[in-house]
């Protein structure tokens, strides 16, 4: 797919640190973001690009580093990019310790031995269920009502998910970044090992992307982990996924029309069924499975350990058994297809469940201030 910018100027909102989808695996179960008010622009290139003559990968953070002199060799090679292009990018790039620290607190840690109930989904989901967020969420969608509501008809997938995303992720574009996505991509790239193969592949598709569309890559900013836009895609996602929303001739991240389309074209790539459930709430325990999206099992064989669904599972013969830690105790859930669709955002079941239940808490406030008319067209 062909990726474009906007002409016009690229609007990318400072924060702290936010989550996308399982590529930035940011944790946000107990990382929770703040809004900001700096506003930074990204200009096009005039073409034909001629660098700064005083600049090169030798006098920058990368200069020594093997990895980046190999990324730049295989670059001119498979792409045909320019080398003097790449060691200008290259040369100004920053190598940010700042971000290592935090993707080695995204590390997956040793499972802990067994323990009692802490509270720790009411912490995570308090963390986005406030009545300010829902305000910001119902002002949201009101304003994009009409975008929603093609999204909704084009892919199928309802906008109360579209709009529990965009909140979760970046409260509906205040807080989209304030990491230049060069210097994380490229430290991740050179000097993480762990995840370099990974993160090598963004670098290669931001900088391709930012030379076939003339993009100050050194102008765009998202999260620490090279994430982008309202809705947080990774560069490989921007590819596969974003859409021209508002027919524009222009694929903007940055722009929420086009956000909330690639959200919507996102979900249903990845398995999103039109008017089904989600997940079903059961009554009672069931002991002895292996609770997560991970796992599904026989409805029956989970009915027969004495838990049961509040309303009927439908067409499903298979769920995955979900529980929550409300700090009393646990809640269980039957967790469906739809459900699973959503941990392909971000693969934490405490994510997808504060995504459902935000959207389902604007759907409510929305509904109850819209007018009759109004309300049969959004809703």
């Amino acid at each position: 797919m062909r990726i474009l910018f906007s002409s016009l100027s690229l609007v990318v909102l400072l924060s702290a640190c936010s989550h996308s989808n399982d590529a930035n695996q940011t944790n946000a179960e107990t990382q929770p973001m703040q809004a900001a008010n700096t506003v930074q622009t990204a200009q096009r290139i005039p073409q034909p690009y001629i660098p700064d003559e005083t600049s090169s990968l030798a006098t920058g953070d990368f200069g020594n580093n093997i990895n980046a002199h190999r990324f730049i060799d295989y670059m001119v090679s498979k792409h045909n990019y320019d080398r003097n292009q790449l060691e200008y990018w290259l040369g100004h790039a920053k190598r940010l310790d700042s971000v290592l620290r935090l993707m080695d607190r995204q590390a997956p840690s040793r499972p802990q031995g067994p323990v009692g109930p802490n509270g720790a989904w009411l912490r995570y989901r308090s963390q986005f269920l406030t009545p300010d967020n829902i305000q910001n969420g119902v002002a949201f969608w009101q304003e994009h009502a009409d975008t929603l509501d093609r999204a909704y008809r084009q892919y199928g997938v309802p906008p109360e998910i579209i709009v529990g995303i965009i909140g979760v992720e970046t409260r509906w574009g205040r807080v989209t970044g304030k990491t230049r996505l060069l210097d994380a991509l490229a430290t991740l790239a050179f000097d993480y090992p762990r995840r370099a193969d990974y993160f090598s592949k963004e670098l290669e598709t931001f900088l391709l992307m930012a030379r076939d569309e003339h993009v100050d890559a050194h102008e765009l900013r998202g999260s620490f982990a090279g994430a982008m836009g309202y809705c947080q895609f990774m560069p490989s996602s921007y590819k596969s996924f974003a859409v021209d929303f508002n027919h524009d001739g222009h694929i903007n991240l940055w722009d929420p029309e086009d956000a909330i389309g690639s959200v919507a074209h996102y979900f249903r790539a990845h398995g999103w069924t039109p008017g089904d459930n989600i997940a079903i709430r059961g009554i009672g325990q069931a002991p002895g499975f292996k609770y997560g999206f991970e796992n599904k099992y026989p409805v029956q064989t989970v009915m027969a350990t004495g838990l049961k669904p509040t309303q009927s599972l439908g067409r499903h013969v298979e769920a995955s058994v979900i529980r929550l830690d409300v700090g009393t105790g646990y809640e269980y859930w039957y967790g469906l297809s739809n459900f699973y669709t959503i941990t392909r955002y971000n693969h934490s079941v405490h994510y997808s469940m504060a995504v459902w239940q935000l959207g389902e808490a604007v759907k409510r406030t929305v509904k109850e201030s819209q007018t009759p008319s109004r309300l049969a067209k959004t809703l």
